[in-house]
Formats: structure tokens, sequence, C-alpha cells
């Protein structure tokens, strides 16, 4: 007999397995499915079960703190995978599955070409893991991308998304797949593309300093270099980029906020007082600083916090997008 909840939650499975199977994102017995319980217990789907046409008996029930659970002979092949995500993250979902045209993308090209605004904001610089095999056997180099991104690509094998539902961890994977048959289609028209969005902008910076990051140092040299961008002055005019935007690293007294007029930083405050406050724990801060995360991208993931509306935010998306440039052109130790 199956307690209410967890048929419930298998139902949940049954039901995003059609979907995926329906989008052609999985075919015949490809791909698997877990969900969080509670704490200590996932379902997960067995092994050579079809996604598209499960019933309760192909989605098994494990306690990840019992030893003989784990060893259960009809786990999928990734359940090491499942496993570890649930150990790292506090996510309530996996989906693992083989998109056609991101498989056939990622084995060409390393990089994504975002060409909209949507990519951009959704997606940003999707990680790519190497994989020598046909199943994940070093999932541990997924969990360390899934810290950059809820959505990874396993190069040559498929995708992974993690999330607190199914549709938001499916949503991510269909804008990945659209991204893809976008710079497709556009290669249609023109073999080589140029994406002017994706240029990065020359920018001198005196000598090559590495700051102590969340340093006063560190926020002053990209203050110096925010006004000293001729980019930013220019959209800064033409949008009125005229606001207070602060950054809070989690866990520790450090605040700062940027109070832009026309573009310009004017005054740097030391409290979370302002309209826009963007705050995340020093690792996300750190990927930031370094250019592997998108702090957009973060926000719409929930690695970041935002306090304000990202839509009134997003008015000043091309200025900001180059403000976080100079996050990763300000060297951090």
């Amino acid at each position: 007999m199956i307690f209410n909840k967890e048929k419930s939650l298998k139902d949940e499975i049954i039901n995003i397995g059609k979907k995926l199977y329906a989008l052609r994102l999985v075919v015949a017995r490809s791909g698997n499915l877990s969900m969080r319980i509670d704490e200590n217990n996932i379902l997960v789907t067995a092994s050579g079960t079809s996604l598209g046409n499960l019933n309760y008996d192909d989605i098994i029930k494990v306690d990840l703190t019992n030893p003989e659970d784990i060893k259960n002979s009809r786990l999928t092949s990734e359940f090491p995978l499942h496993n570890l995500v649930y150990k790292n993250f506090p996510c309530k979902v996996v989906i693992h599955c083989h998109p056609t045209l991101v498989n056939a993308y990622f084995a060409i090209y390393s990089d994504l070409k975002a060409l909209t605004f949507e990519t951009k904001l959704y997606l940003g610089n999707i990680p790519v893991v190497e994989q020598d095999t046909p199943a994940i056997t070093r999932p541990e180099l997924v969990t360390n991308a899934l810290k950059i991104s809820n959505l990874v690509v396993v190069k040559n094998h498929g995708v992974v998304s993690i999330a607190d539902k199914f549709s938001d961890a499916l949503y991510l994977i269909e804008t990945l797949e659209e991204a893809v048959k976008v710079a497709a289609t556009a290669r249609l028209f023109k073999k080589e593309i140029l994406d002017d969005l994706d240029k990065e902008l020359k920018t001198s910076l005196a000598g090559d300093n590495a700051y102590l990051m969340f340093s006063k140092d560190h926020i002053q040299a990209i203050v110096d270099a925010v006004n000293k961008d001729e980019f930013i002055q220019k959209k800064g005019q033409e949008l009125d980029l005229t606001m207070q935007y602060a950054i809070k690293l989690d866990g520790q007294d450090k605040v700062y906020k940027f109070i832009f007029e026309k573009g310009r930083i004017t005054k740097l405050e030391f409290d979370d007082n302002a309209p826009f406050v963007a705050s995340a724990p020093a690792d996300v801060w750190e990927m930031i600083f370094l250019g592997k995360l998108d702090p957009f991208v973060a926000t719409m993931q929930g690695k970041m916090k935002l306090k304000g509306e990202l839509g009134k935010l997003s008015r000043w998306y091309v200025p900001f997008s180059r403000l976080f440039q100079i996050f990763k052109e300000v060297k951090i130790k």
C-alpha cells in the first residue's frame, strides 16, 4: 500500500516522464528522474524504465542513509549522481534527459551562443562537463558545475537540471533546447554569427592588482572602473541610470551601496537601505566575481536573492551587464 504523499509524488514523476517523452527530450529507455520525499528519502526511477510509460513499480523509494537501499540492484546506474545532488543541494527534484539538439550542439561547440535576451537572462553561461563513459561515472564533476548553474550539459550524453519543482527544471531544459534551435537557425542565414551583445568591451584598468573579495579596496576598484567606462556612461545617460543598488555578503557584516546618477557612481555607502539589494553567500559571489556566474542568471535560478523587482531592474539590463563584466575584470585573490 502506498501512502497518500508518496503516491502523489509518484504521480508527479509519472506525469513529468510523459511530458519529457512527448517533447522528445527522452526516447526509449533513456533518462532518469528523482524527487525528494524528506531529508533522507527520495524517489528515483528504476534502471531500464521508459520515462514515457512509467508505473508505480518503476519508481523506487530510497533511504539515502540506509546502505541496503543504496545497494538495490534495480537502481539506475546514475543513482550516484542523484544521491550526490541531494547531499549537496536543497533542491527537491532532478531531471536527467538527452535533448537531441542540445546533444548535437555541444558535441561540436563548447559554449552556448546566446542570441536572445531570454537566453542570457535565464541561462547565462551553461557549464559543460566532459564525459568519457555511457553513464555518468564522475558525478562530482556535475555537482561542482551545478554550483554555477541549475542546468549542466554532460558532453556527448545529455543534461542534468535541478529545481524545487519539475516544471522549473523542465523550463530550463526547454529554454536551452530553444536557444540551440535559434543558434542553428541563425546559421542558416549567416554561417559566422557575430553577436554584438557578447563582444567584450575593452577597458584599460591600471595594473594587475588582485583584491581580497568584498574588501573596501575591491569595491572601490569596481567603482573607479565603472566611472571610467565610456559604455556605461553612454548607456547611463541614455537610460537615466539613476538609482541605488546594494550588494551584500550573506553571513558577514559586509554591504556596499552604489548610488548611481546618470550612469556614474557618485557615492559609495555601507548599508542595505536601497530599492535593490543583491545578496548571496561567499561561494556564489566568488563565482560572480570570477565571471563564471551572471548575477541575473543567479537571481533567476535562486542562487542569489534580490530585494526589489527584477522587472524594474531589467530596464537597465545593458549597462548592468557591462557592470557585471567589470566585476570580472577587477581581479580577486
